[in-house]
């Protein structure tokens, strides 16, 4: 009997758009499932403090839950990590698979990946975020070595709101960001539906447009040992694998 390889996301509890997604992605595959657990996030904002409590207390109770269901990777799907430093993503991984004792990613980590994998060295940024918000991501990339050419964001501090905005809006501030010929754009946030116009989007433009959930889901699968070059029809980021994996 083929082995199930179970993904395990970690959903900020107001976010209504990762899990339609992200089993949309997978669907056409009958030995992967993804498998949820939520954390309190209800708002976005260098002030909320629902995010990050000391020793990640939420995050990690949630990845206990998903551990019941013997997944094989568990994922923070959110992007938290791009505004407060990639270094407290790390951590969170490194506590995570020390409890569960399987491989742990982010939203955030996932994005770094793709760009690695694609020789990514500028991007243009999309997200339904406020402006500090924005602002912090930029920063962190840059110190990072990547450079954003261009961005939209739509000053909202969400989180349940972001769910709410349409593909067209979606669609049109990619195509803004195109103007400044970057490497690739990043549709920023998990809760932005931006999953099914992404790779239409890429085709047109003739570069690369990441998402966040489909980010969150080609990660989870490369460490979870699944090639991700099965899955069809979700854009040219399952072309790609990472070291290491299938």
């Amino acid at each position: 009997m083929q082995k199930r390889r179970k993904l395990g996301l970690l959903t900020p509890s107001s976010n209504t758009i990762m899990e339609p997604r992200a089993t949309e992605v997978v669907s056409g595959l009958d030995d992967v499932s993804v498998h949820f657990s939520r954390v309190e996030v209800t708002e976005i904002s260098m002030h909320d403090g629902t995010l990050w409590h000391p020793g990640f207390e939420p995050q990690l109770k949630a990845a206990d839950l998903l551990v019941q269901a013997r997944v094989d990777v568990i994922a923070w799907g959110g992007t938290s990590g791009g505004w407060v430093g990639v270094e407290a993503d790390r951590e969170l991984c490194r506590q995570i698979s020390e409890r569960s004792g399987v491989p742990a990613t982010t939203s955030t980590i996932a994005f770094l990946a793709a760009l690695e994998a694609f020789g990514v060295k500028s991007f243009s940024l999309v997200t339904p975020y406020l402006s500090e918000i924005q602002s912090a991501i930029q920063m962190n990339f840059s110190r990072l070595g990547y450079s954003c050419l261009a961005e939209r964001h739509l000053n909202d501090k969400g989180n349940y709101s972001f769910s709410e905005y349409d593909e067209p809006t979606i669609e049109r501030m990619v195509r803004e960001v195109a103007a400044a010929e970057p490497d690739a754009i990043v549709i920023y946030c998990t809760n932005f539906d931006g999953t099914r116009i992404a790779p239409i989007l890429e085709r047109q433009l003739a570069l690369p447009v990441f998402d966040s959930v489909s980010l969150t889901i080609w990660h989870s699968m490369c460490l979870a040992g699944v090639d991700p070059r099965r899955v069809r029809g979700w854009g040219e980021l399952f072309t790609r694998t990472v070291p290491g994996s299938s």
